[in-house]
């Protein structure tokens, strides 16, 4: 897995073996050793190579794309999940992943306010998080208008 993710983000962020041996500090034969998967880079590499394409040393690490729940894509950049599929029920409820569920802390109780864009899709927001944000702009600008 981890050759394969390695080498599929050096792709899409456009970094050819040796400007990517150059960013972490190793020769482009130690990379293609890594892409090969005959040897691997010691914690502080990976840490390293995780910041350098924006994604978890975790799913560097361990990130399966053939993994049903992650539909074939590539490592997602850090912060961003695919939950996998929900069915809508009659009246138009979902169930909310587990995982998504512990990741945003949200309960049985809690208040989710569903936003829409025709163009982009459905977000959901917890309702605390939302108040969070319009306080933050009211401070934002009030502080702008001194």
């Amino acid at each position: 897995m981890f050759q394969d993710n390695l080498i599929s983000l050096r792709k899409i962020h456009g970094y050819s073996q040796d400007e990517l041996a150059e960013k972490i500090g190793v020769s482009r034969q130690t990379l293609s050793k890594y892409e090969t998967g005959e040897s691997y880079p010691d914690i502080e590499k990976c840490k390293l190579l995780a910041d350098i394409f924006g994604t978890t040393l975790d799913d560097l690490v361990s990130y399966d794309r053939n993994d049903s729940e992650n539909f074939g894509l590539d490592v997602p950049p850090k912060g961003k999940h695919i939950f996998g599929m929900v069915k809508v029920g009659d009246k138009g409820q979902i169930v909310i992943p587990a995982k998504a569920r512990k990741i945003f802390d949200i309960n049985p109780g809690d208040n989710l306010l569903v936003l829409g864009d025709e163009g982009q899709g459905i977000a959901i927001i917890k309702e605390k998080g939302l108040l969070d944000l319009l306080r933050a702009g009211r401070r934002y600008r009030s502080e702008a208008e001194k």
